[in-house]
């Protein structure tokens, strides 16, 4: 945000909504949505209209982004200004271009810490919840996507951003395939409308947490050595030419993994982290396909899609690891329609309730997939 002193001078005026008003949809999205993706688009359709405010709980890969296009283009249709925002930098540099793409003739900016292009009026403004910061009472709609995530979730200032951000005739809706006790409890008391989406958007379902044992892992790594069981699995994967996502409990455990992966033969790789400087262009290389895996802490549990990738997960045991985040974990296999099946090992020193817990959340939304026609 910059340096803020007593001194410093901030201004606000209210906000004139200067959007034309169309006479056609703005939605230039040519995609199509699956029976279940159309159900939940409808039923977010109908509450947006009715200025209720909401969640869509919809499992990893369920298609959350496309689901929200037909409410999202009422909206600016009645020239309502949108913000579309989430805590992790990366989920907005996804987001971006196709939201852009999906609304080519709706003007468009994107904020967060790092960003060099200069801030410009927009009916559309997607960006970090650090940046509604420099809002007060702007928007008519807020979609709040990761809404569980950290920093977002344990702050209350990153959340009272998001209630003065919004006009007193706002609204906002929730995005998340893991919805924290509090989100549950307003949901129990009526107070947020909710639709439900347990399938992914291909109708295959979440693959499941393997977990492995790897005693004394963590001593091993101190003398670069990582699991014999993990170095086999990796070196399949380099074999067969299968990608990969490989988390680690702690920064401090990228530069040995890499050096332990570098004498076990396996390269083509990069280590990222929430405070890495080149985050943005190793995360962006991974989408080009330029490097064949990253090595990464939790930063990566969520927002980001990678076609045909494994995910591994060393030191599942550590308490850095929730149950929410194991089951975004696993998410980030199996999303392509291309790919729809895909790999999560979990290696641990022993079985905890945390990891259970995610075991029996990935059953239990895969049952009410089956439920629903999802296969394996």
């Amino acid at each position: 945000m910059g340096r803020l002193t007593s001194q410093t001078k901030l201004y606000t005026i209210p906000e004139p909504n200067r959007f034309p008003i169309p006479a056609a949809s703005r939605l230039t999205w040519a995609g199509k949505l699956s029976a279940d993706q159309q159900r939940a688009a409808e039923a977010i359709y109908r509450q947006v209209q009715q200025g209720k405010d909401q969640l869509l709980w919809a499992v990893t890969g369920a298609g959350k982004t496309e689901i929200v296009y037909p409410a999202l283009d009422w909206a600016l249709t009645r020239g309502w200004r949108v913000a579309w925002v989430s805590p992790r930098v990366d989920v907005c540099l996804e987001l971006a271009p196709r939201i852009h793409a999906a609304f080519r003739d709706v003007s468009q900016c994107l904020l967060y810490g790092e960003q060099t292009v200069p801030y410009a009026y927009s009916q559309l403004t997607i960006c970090t919840t650090h940046q509604l910061l420099r809002f007060e009472r702007a928007f008519d709609w807020i979609v709040v996507d990761e809404v569980d995530a950290f920093p977002l979730a344990t702050s209350p200032l990153l959340q009272g951003a998001i209630t003065r951000a919004e006009k007193e005739t706002g609204q906002h809706l929730y995005l998340t395939a893991t919805p924290g006790e509090a989100l549950q409890r307003e949901i129990r008391r009526q107070t947020l409308a909710v639709t439900y989406l347990p399938l992914r958007y291909h109708g295959f379902l979440l693959p499941r947490l393997q977990v492995r044992l790897a005693w004394r892992w963590r001593q091993m790594l101190a003398k670069q050595r990582l699991p014999k069981g993990l170095v086999r699995q990796l070196q399949r994967y380099g074999r067969q030419g299968q990608r990969f996502l490989l988390f680690v409990p702690h920064v401090r455990d990228l530069p040995l993994v890499m050096a332990a992966l570098d004498l076990a033969g396996i390269r083509g790789g990069a280590s990222v982290h929430a405070a890495d400087h080149d985050r943005t262009a190793k995360v962006q290389a991974m989408r080009d396909q330029r490097v064949s895996f990253l090595v990464t802490t939790t930063i990566l549990e969520r927002g980001v899609t990678f076609p045909n990738i494994a995910v591994v997960i060393l030191g599942g045991d550590d308490a850095v690891f929730s149950t929410a985040a194991l089951v975004q974990i696993a998410g980030r296999a199996g999303r392509s329609a291309d790919f729809p099946k895909g790999e999560v090992t979990c290696y641990v020193q022993s079985q905890t309730r945390t990891i259970r817990r995610a075991q029996v959340m990935i059953d239990r939304l895969n049952r009410q997939g089956k439920q629903r026609g999802g296969h394996t």
